[in-house]
């Protein structure tokens, strides 16, 4: 258990130093996009870390695994568009990504607070 929560407590970490940096500067940079990508990659190693610690079978139905799986399809759909507009050089792109960006950032909190609800109580 101890792996999953650093590993995810890290994707916390990183996503959220890209999420605000990107958020106050009001502009994406190549470097925010390399904290996105390098929470993305602690979540779903924190993510394969815990359903290898899983007893039961992968449920979807079960709220944590679906606000789970949520926000890592929303993170990995951030970090593409991220990784487009640094990459095109758009400058709408850049401008207007921090609204979305603060949007996954709070659909992610869900599931991490969540999890460290669940466990806390087991």
């Amino acid at each position: 258990m101890e792996m999953a929560a650093v590993l995810i407590t890290l994707a916390l970490a990183f996503y959220s130093l890209g999420v605000w940096a990107e958020r106050f500067a009001r502009y994406l940079r190549g470097w925010h996009v390399a904290a996105f990508w390098t929470g993305f990659a602690f979540d779903v190693s924190g993510t394969y870390a815990m359903h290898l610690m899983a007893t039961g079978p992968f449920d979807i139905t079960e709220p944590h695994t679906l606000t789970g799986q949520i926000a890592l399809w929303l993170m990995l759909g951030h970090a593409i568009w991220a990784t487009a507009a640094v990459r095109r050089g758009s400058e709408r792109m850049r401008t207007i990504f921090h609204r979305y960006s603060l949007f996954v950032w709070l659909v992610w909190l869900v599931p991490y607070f969540g999890g460290m609800y669940l466990g806390m109580t087991q």
